[in-house]
């Protein structure tokens, strides 16, 4: 059964676009999709550029999307499968400022994961 997000607005910003990241419990695709669905209903991220997300299930199986922003995904998946997270969605959401990051996107990417394990470890 999918829960509350957690929301972390405006995490980071780099050469204009601007990153937040959010996430909850899902334990199947469909929650997953459910959880998307319900941070879009926010209007603000509905027109983000990016609403990326990762999650692994406890049996392994791996779930990801990109929404465009190629390889975002693996890489949420690879930060949750060191951190032994399962059956926990994290969205990482990138508003384009117009310049494009190259690699540095990747790292923008890790920032917010790292921004968003770290919160929700204080509770």
């Amino acid at each position: 059964m999918t829960g509350a997000l957690l929301m972390l607005e405006s995490v980071l910003s780099d050469r204009g676009s601007k990153y937040a990241v959010s996430g909850g419990p899902a334990y199947s695709r469909d929650e997953a999709d459910s959880l998307v669905k319900q941070l879009k209903k926010n209007r603000k991220f509905a027109k983000a550029s990016h609403n990326t997300w990762g999650l692994l299930l406890a049996d392994g199986t791996p779930l990801k999307s990109d929404d465009g922003e190629t390889g975002a995904g693996l890489v949420i998946l690879r930060m949750l499968e060191r951190e032994g997270l399962t059956d926990h969605l994290v969205i990482v959401t990138r508003w384009y400022g117009g310049t494009k990051l190259g690699g540095d996107r990747f790292r923008r990417v890790q920032d917010c994961v790292r921004a968003y394990l770290e919160a929700r470890e204080a509770g």
